[in-house]
């Protein structure tokens, strides 16, 4: 089988889907090659138990009317689409300590942030404010956070460090823990982490933060409807194992069942290390192949998913993220094995907007991917299944042991209302989403050398485009956003930002 097509997309992440979007927006006849069984990369669910998890999209951000993501999402044609349920409006996440009984709220709406935190630190009144002028300017910075043109960031707020920044804010080091303490969004490093990356981070979830109601999977379904409608195609099992050129310009991409997709222009959504080694090292320059290749990833995960017996577990609308020690925020990836784990991130599936019982919980961890280092060669999807042996469901059955009990001592009794209790290591993400060595979220960002971090969509291979959490910023706006960026190198920045604009009346 031989196809022709204007663009060819190499995964159906988000970014690839909405990539795939704008661009058959533009009259372009696209098509998306996904590998798995299901579209859409972090996007997805699955079911254990007949109850609905998400993989990694826990809560999503700035989806009122009018703000950043509800923008893009309506460019996009999903938003009147999507299920969805506010978080608590006073305690959307809360931030608790084994060494401190108060929990902390962190509140929807900026005023209501200061009003409920400043509750806790009363003489941190101004400090509170401060710092959420700080997020807003920061989040200002980046022209395309807020759909308007511009030529980028000034690189001084690339370099200001998170740690560092809020070390200079306040010597108050508890609510210096509650400000830092979901760091788990972005995996945050003391020496390493940009202030610009927290920013980003948690300022669409202070605007307002959403639950997907029966998961994020939804999102996918409903950009794949709107890819349809513009003409797009999407298939699922096609593995891309190769890439033709002709005169040092790509023009095929081979799949694993023999096919052969040709393109004007190809974009990459699978992970930019994994791509530059599929295409081969003697097709770029030396000096970028290398620098890409030894870019640090971000630490990987480890995620239990307790489904429950019906109406024994109250269901909280808000996220936990709780830490054994408040002085430790920045250190929760640096875990012994006697010490582990050092904090974790809790968060609840919806089913229906007036949810009382809980139906199930994810609890999720970080874990470095030496502990499962020795079952590197297997690999165990739905569509390539592949066990991995005793010892590791032994392990596996270890590590959750570890976490049940201190999921206990946060939610006394909860294992009395456990039905069954599933796992995924760092495994189970590279295989599933595809992530160097299983990451969180794609490469680490380094404020002591921004630029060495930054991966530019356009490749040296002039119809080569990179997309996808690694290029832009990760999670759901920061994707959409990254998406937006690779496709304005296509079609002219300043056209797309002004088309998209025009398109919302704005």
């Amino acid at each position: 089988m031989e196809k022709k097509y204007d663009i060819v997309i190499i995964g159906s992440g988000l970014g690839g889907l909405v990539s795939a979007i704008i661009l058959a927006k533009e009259g372009k006849s696209v098509c998306v090659l996904e590998k798995n069984n299901q579209y859409g990369g972090n996007l997805q669910t699955f079911v254990r138990d007949k109850t609905i998890f998400d993989t990694g999209i826990h809560y999503i951000g700035g989806l009122e009317k009018g703000q950043n993501l509800y923008n893009y999402f309506s460019y996009l044609g999903i938003m009147d689409h999507l299920k969805l349920k506010k978080m608590d409006e006073d305690a959307f996440d809360i931030i608790s300590f084994d060494d401190d009984t108060i929990e902390y709220p962190h509140a929807q709406g900026y005023e209501n942030f200061i009003r409920q935190l400043s509750a806790y630190f009363p003489e941190e009144e101004e400090t509170i404010r401060a710092y959420c002028e700080k997020l807003v300017y920061t989040c200002d910075s980046f022209p395309l956070y807020n759909l308007k043109k511009g030529n980028g960031y000034q690189n001084e707020i690339l370099a200001i460090n998170a740690k560092e920044y809020l070390d200079e804010l306040t010597d108050n080091e508890k609510l210096k823990a509650v400000l830092a303490g979901s760091n788990f969004l972005y995996a945050g490093n003391a020496d390493k982490t940009p202030f610009y990356v927290h920013a980003l981070s948690v300022n669409s979830y202070i605007q307002s933060s959403w639950r997907c109601i029966n998961g994020g999977s939804q999102i996918t379904k409903q950009l794949i409807k709107q890819l349809r409608k513009y003409g797009g195609e999407v298939y699922k099992h096609r593995e891309v194992v190769g890439f033709g050129f002709e005169n040092e310009k790509l023009h095929s991409v081979k799949t694993k069942n023999g096919e052969e997709y040709f393109g004007d222009v190809f974009i990459s959504n699978i992970e930019p290390k994994t791509t530059l080694k599929m295409i081969g090292e003697d097709k770029f320059r030396k000096s970028y192949y290398k620098r890409i290749q030894e870019l640090e990833v971000l630490i990987a995960p480890f995620s239990i998913y307790i489904v429950f017996q019906p109406n024994t577990f109250k269901y909280r609308n808000h996220n936990y993220y709780h830490f054994k020690d408040s002085r430790k925020i920045w250190e929760a990836g640096e875990y012994t094995q006697q010490s582990w784990p050092e904090s974790y991130m809790v968060s609840m599936n919806v089913s229906e907007q007036d949810q009382v019982w809980a139906e199930s919980l994810t609890g999720i961890t970080y874990m470095r991917f030496e502990e499962v280092r020795e079952w590197e060669t297997t690999h165990n999807t739905v569509s390539e299944g592949m066990e991995r042996g005793k010892a590791y469901e032994m392990f596996k059955s270890q590590k959750t042991e570890i976490f049940l009990v201190e999921l206990e001592k946060k939610f006394p009794g909860i294992r009395a209302c456990i039905k069954s209790v599933h796992t995924s290591t760092p495994l189970s993400y590279r295989d599933y989403i595809g992530g160097h060595n299983g990451n969180l979220y794609g490469y680490v960002k380094d404020s002591n050398n921004p630029m060495k971090t930054f991966i530019s969509p356009k490749t040296k291979i002039e119809n080569l485009f990179l997309t996808g959490q690694s290029i832009n910023m990760h999670g759901v706006l920061g994707v959409t956003i990254g998406a937006v960026v690779t496709c304005s190198e296509i079609v002219g920045k300043d056209y797309l930002i002004h088309k998209i604009n025009n398109d919302l009346g704005i």
